[in-house]
C-alpha cells in the first residue's frame, strides 16, 4: 500500500510495518516509532503518534492515492485510424501485436467516443476537455487560418505543466498554424510536427490546382523544413517515434507528459521503405504496421529507462476511418458509416489504456467514456488543478482501476458536426440522432483518389446500441419514453453549448482565437 506523507513515499505492509523511503517504522502502542536512517525529511522527531497517522490515513488512502506519485504519460492520437483497425478488434490483412500487447496488459475500452468526427474539432476537445462546440472549434482547419484554439484556454499540456511535468509533442497539431497558436504557445516545452492535416499541400491530387501552400515541418515555432516532400512524408511516423524515444530518454528523471499524434493514416498515406509492402492488405496495412511498431519503439524505450511500471500509455485515434477513401482507409467495425458522421463509424474509435500494476491487465471496459474524459482524469491523477474554465469531461479513474460496479460517469454524451450543429446524443445504452443532414458515400475512390459523397436526411431516431451498435433499427416509435428523456437533456445541451439547426445560442459557449497574418 503506497501513499505520501511528509513528502515522503510510504509503504504500508501487513504486521504495523511502515517504510519512508528507505526509513523504517513500526507501530509501538498509539505512536510510529522510526529507527535506521532517522525520521522521514520534513518531521521534526522520529515518533509520530497514531492519531497523526491514522487521521493522514483517513483523509489520503483513497483509491486514487494508491497509484504511484507523479506517473508518466504518453498520449498516442493517431489520424482517422477505424474501430477496427488493430488486431484485437477484428483488424484484417494486416497484424498489430504491440497494440495487442496494450490490450492484453492493459483496457480495452469498447465505448470510447471522440467529441466530433472530425480533425480540429476532436483535437481541441482532447487538449481541453471541453466539447468543441464550448471552445469555438468546428471542422478541420487549413493553412493560414484565422482562428484556432484559444490561448486562452487551459491545455492539458499547462495543466500538467503547472505540477512540473515536462512537455513535448511530436506530430501533427491542427489547432491554428499562426505562430502564437503552435503547442510551443499552449503549454509544450517543444514540438516537432505538421501544423495541419497532411494532404493540405501542393501535392493533393484532389485539390485544385493552387489550393494548398507548401507544407512546412515545424520545429518548436520555426520551419525545419519548409516544403515537405512525398519522401518527406514516408518518414513522419518513424520520425516522431524517434523523437518520442529520445524524449523519453532525456527526461526520464523527471516526470513527463508526451502527446504522440502520428500524421498517418490520414491520405495521403506514406511508409518508410522498412513497411512497404509487408502487409497482405496494402499500403494502409504498411501503414498501421508502422505505427504499431511506433507504439512497440515508445514502449521498450519505457522498460529500457525503468519507467515502464510508472507510466500510463493511452492509445486512440482522432475519429473514424475516412472511408470515401476505399483501400486507402481503414474499418469502422461493425458500426454505421464514417469519418464527417455522428453515426457510430464516425465517432466510436478503438481505444487502449496500458499501466502495468495499476490498470487491471486484460481487461475491457465497456462504459461509455470520451477523450473530453482524459483531462479530468489525469489532473485527478496527478492532484493537478482543473481549468478555472468549465469543462465537460469527468474522472473515469474508477473505471481504469476496474473498480467493481464502477460506472460511466457521465449522463450523456453529445455529437456536434457540421456549422455548429447537436446531431446526436448517447445516454446509456440509447442513441438518439436529432433531424439532421450528413454525408453519406455513393461511390468509393482507390489508391489516393476520392471517391463521391451523397446527402442523406435522418429524422428523430433512437437506437438501443447494446442489441443494436450498427444502428440498424430505430425504435423511436416503440420507446418514446427514452426519445423524451434524450430529448430533455439534448435541450440542456443546447442551452449550454448553442445548436444552429435550432438557432440557440449556448450561455455557456467561448470564442476561439481570433488572429491575422502579415
Amino acid at each position: 500500500m503506497l501513499f505520501t506523507f511528509c513528502q515522503e513515499k510510504v509503504e504500508y505492509n501487513p504486521g504495523g510495518i511502515f517504510v519512508f523511503a528507505r526509513q523504517r517504522g513500526r507501530i509501538d502502542g498509539d505512536a510510529v516509532n522510526f529507527y535506521g536512517a532517522g525520521a522521514p525529511s520534513g518531521c521534526v522527531d522520529c515518533v509520530i503518534p497514531m492519531n497523526r497517522v491514522l487521521l493522514f490515513l483517513l483523509l489520503t488512502l483513497t483509491a486514487s492515492s494508491l497509484w504511484a506519485a507523479a506517473p508518466n504519460v504518453v498520449m498516442i492520437y493517431t489520424d482517422d485510424q477505424g474501430y477496427g483497425d488493430i488486431g484485437v478488434q477484428g483488424a484484417k490483412g494486416y497484424i498489430t501485436p504491440n497494440l495487442d500487447r496494450m490490450a492484453a496488459e492493459g483496457m480495452r475500452f469498447t465505448d470510447f467516443y471522440v467529441a466530433a468526427p472530425v480533425c480540429s474539432a476532436s483535437r481541441a476537445a482532447l487538449l481541453t476537455g471541453c466539447y468543441p462546440a464550448r471552445v469555438g472549434i468546428n471542422g478541420a482547419l487549413g493553412p493560414k487560418s484565422r482562428t484556432g484554439l484559444n490561448p486562452d484556454e487551459t491545455t492539458l499540456a499547462e495543466v500538467m505543466k503547472a505540477k512540473g511535468y515536462v512537455t513535448g509533442m511530436f506530430g501533427k497539431w491542427h489547432l491554428g498554424d499562426h505562430p502564437d497558436l503552435l503547442p510551443v504557445k499552449q503549454g509544450f516545452d517543444e514540438y516537432l510536427g505538421l501544423p495541419y492535416s497532411n494532404d493540405m499541400w501542393p501535392e493533393n491530387p484532389n485539390a485544385k490546382k493552387g489550393s494548398y501552400p507548401p507544407l512546412p515541418l515545424m520545429e518548436n515555432a520555426t520551419a525545419l523544413d519548409p516544403e515537405v516532400s512525398a519522401e518527406d512524408q514516408a518518414t513522419l511516423t518513424t520520425r516522431y517515434a524517434e523523437r518520442a524515444v529520445r524524449f523519453i530518454t532525456e527526461h526520464n528523471t523527471k516526470p513527463f507528459f508526451l502527446y504522440v499524434a502520428p500524421s498517418m493514416p490520414h491520405v495521403p498515406l506514406y511508409v518508410s521503405d522498412k513497411f512497404k509492402g509487408k502487409s497482405a492488405q496494402g499500403l494502409y496495412g504498411d501503414v498501421i504496421q508502422e505505427i504499431d511498431w511506433a507504439v512497440g519503439e515508445i514502449l521498450t524505450a519505457l522498460k529500457t529507462q525503468g519507467l515502464d511500471g510508472n507510466t500510463l500509455v493511452i492509445f486512440t485515434s482522432d475519429n473514424g476511418p475516412w472511408s470515401i477513401y476505399g483501400n486507402h482507409a481503414g474499418s469502422a467495425g461493425p458500426f454505421r458509416e464514417s469519418k464527417g458522421t455522428c453515426w457510430e463509424g464516425g465517432i466510436r474509435v478503438p481505444c487502449l489504456m496500458r499501466w502495468p500494476g495499476k490498470i487491471p491487465a486484460g481487461t475491457v471496459c465497456r462504459e461509455v467514456a470520451g477523450t473530453i474524459d482524459i483531462l479530468p482524469t489525469l489532473a485527478a491523477l496527478t492532484g493537478a488543478a482543473l481549468p478555472e474554465k468549465a469543462i465537460d469531461g469527468k474522472d473515469i479513474g474508477p473505471l481504469l482501476r476496474g473498480e467493481a460496479g464502477a460506472k460511466s460517469p457521465h449522463e450523456s454524451l453529445v455529437f456536434y458536426y457540421g456549422n455548429h450543429e447537436l446531431q446526436a446524443l448517447r445516454s446509456g445504452k440509447w442513441k438518439l440522432i436529432l433531424p439532421h443532414t450528413y454525408r453519406t458515400i455513393e461511390k468509393t475512390g482507390a489508391n489516393g483518389m476520392t471517391g463521391k459523397h451523397g446527402r442523406a436526411t435522418t429524422g428523430l431516431e433512437l437506437y438501443d446500441l447494446e442489441t443494436d451498435p450498427g444502428e440498424t433499427k430505430d425504435l423511436a416509435a416503440t420507446e418514446p419514453a427514452a426519445v423524451q428523456q434524450l430529448s430533455a437533456l439534448a435541450q440542456i445541451a443546447r442551452e449550454e453549448l448553442g445548436d444552429t439547426l435550432t438557432k440557440t445560442r449556448g450561455k455557456g459557449q467561448r470564442v476561439p482565437a481570433a488572429v491575422t497574418w502579415p
